[in-house]
């Protein structure tokens, strides 16, 4: 038997705290999803978040030692699973969606291959294209805030970045 390997479609969604990656997360899923593509997305964060409430049945399972629990309802699930002993890699998430023609990634910016930062100079935070090589573009208010050779793309022209991301989604192999 011929074991296929598996590939999924990637692009990084990047940027400071409040520079606006959700809001424009928000406009492309519309826009890529009227091209006829299926997109789903994954967003880190580095802070603790507890879905469940003491007293559910779902956080009795969990705080009894299920691996995983999953919630279902009529309209959605939810599949909650206790970190290993080491974290969680890009990877490993990735393996776990269903696939889809796109994944968008809020966060993981030292890990996804190619990011676009969303950067908006006034509100006084550093960019992270300075440091990070993964970074192939930035999408901003300010394109004179962003040196040459990187691409600066206007940040509210929805239709243009959402072509540069179909171009420059990355296909990477899972397991």
């Amino acid at each position: 038997m011929t074991h296929t390997v598996r590939h999924q479609a990637i692009f990084g969604i990047t940027g400071r705290s409040g520079s606006g990656k959700t809001h424009l997360l928000a406009r492309l899923l519309p826009s890529l999803q009227a091209r006829g593509l299926r997109v789903s997305t994954i967003k880190h964060t580095h802070h603790g978040i507890d879905i469940d409430k003491p007293g559910k049945d779902s956080f009795i399972h969990r705080e009894a030692g299920a691996s995983e629990v999953m919630l279902a309802t009529p309209d959605r699930w939810i599949l909650q699973h206790s970190a290993p002993a080491e974290p969680f890699t890009l990877t490993d998430l990735l393996a776990r969606m269903t696939p889809v023609d796109l994944i968008l990634v809020e966060g993981f910016h030292a890990t996804v291959p190619g990011c676009l930062e969303v950067y908006r100079p006034h509100i006084g935070k550093e960019s992270l294209f300075v440091t990070h090589d993964n970074i192939i573009a930035v999408a901003t208010d300010t394109p004179g805030a962003v040196p040459a050779p990187l691409p600066a793309l206007e940040l509210n022209d929805t239709e243009a970045l959402a072509a540069f991301v179909l171009e420059r989604a990355v296909q990477i192999p899972l397991g």
